[in-house]
């Protein structure tokens, strides 16, 4: 069997990383892809992964749906969660017998830390017999207060599939606002928002639509649905993909967290991306060096207590049931 090296590798990131500045990163590559062989590891990263995480190092990549999806079937003792630590965590409810890893226990995220558990149990007091629908962008503690789990590429689909005229959507107010006007729900919605979504503005879309004439604009459904009025079409990270595979937009801006922009682009050299994205400080806290510590020293290992993890794990497989149906 062929073993990969980090010159292998530098063909997948030649049209964002200058070789220059992957010489830099040659030996933690290295050391990464020796380490995964003898812990038996695999890495799951985000679609905010910066290139030579994204499209170096990893085994698996996707939004929250897909990373969600392929964790069930991960073939391996050991699980690296390039993302956030609500992803760690989900990782862990689908593979409990595996080890988990999260390369910054620092890696958190605004929606995730904007609501508890006792804030889930004061809705449903408020609303009697309304199902609670939460975003993966959540602890593993308020999925367990959950009835179902949903991710921005399925919200829609996991909201129909309830049949029920009203629902509480937790925590993200703009993912909930959204929804709802594209499914004729009632949604409750809390005041989470994400912290990188949200600084997004209508003025920055018309500003690079003055800039770029012809560009196509594709906005994440975090946005503020005056945002998303403002783009030629919202979805997901995988949606994103999808569309710009499907169209190839000559000129196109992703309305996101920045490494997206960076992932797509080396996919399709073609194209021209206008990148007008916010960073998610969070997000970048995943680096070439932090996996490496991480697998080097096998920290920092993310558990879930059994009483909160088999609650939440049956939220997340309803929402992978209705994710995966035809």
């Amino acid at each position: 069997m062929t073993t990969l090296t980090a010159a292998d590798l530098y063909q997948k990131v030649t049209h964002v990383i200058p070789s220059v500045e992957w010489a830099t990163m040659a030996d933690d590559v290295d050391a990464i892809l020796r380490l995964k062989r003898e812990r038996n590891a695999v890495i799951l990263a985000h679609n905010y992964m910066t290139p030579e995480i994204f499209h170096g190092v990893s085994d698996i990549v996707g939004d929250s749906l897909a990373l969600a999806r392929e964790a069930v079937t991960v073939d391996a003792d050991v699980i690296v969660l390039a993302g956030v630590h609500f992803m760690a965590e989900t990782a862990k409810l689908l593979n409990p017998g595996k080890t988990v890893l999260i390369p910054d226990l620092r890696s958190g995220c605004s929606l995730a830390e904007s609501i508890t558990p006792e804030d889930v149990r004061a809705l449903r007091a408020a609303h009697p017999g309304v199902p609670v629908v939460t975003y993966v962008n959540t602890s593993a503690a308020v999925k367990a207060e959950s009835d179902i789990c949903c991710t921005s590429g399925n919200a829609v689909r996991v909201i129909e599939s309830l049949g029920v005229p009203r629902v509480i959507m937790i925590p993200d107010r703009f993912l909930a606002a959204n929804v709802a006007r594209q499914t004729g729900v009632e949604v409750i919605v809390h005041p989470g928002a994400c912290e990188v979504h949200e600084r997004f503005t209508p003025d920055d879309i018309r500003q690079v639509r003055a800039d770029h004439p012809g560009i196509t604009v594709l906005a994440h459904p975090e946005c503020p649905p005056e945002v998303v009025d403002e783009a030629d079409y919202a979805g997901s990270t995988a949606q994103m993909v999808n569309f710009v595979e499907a169209k190839r937009p000559l000129k196109v801006a992703l309305i996101t967290e920045c490494s997206m922009s960076d992932n797509v682009a080396q996919a399709y050299p073609d194209l021209e991306f206008v990148r007008p994205c916010n960073l998610c400080p969070h997000m970048k806290r995943n680096t070439l060096g932090a996996i490496r510590h991480a697998l080097e020293t096998m920290t920092n290992e993310v558990t879930v207590p059994a009483d909160v993890a088999d609650r939440a794990r049956l939220a997340v497989e309803r929402m992978l049931a209705v994710g995966t149906a035809k």
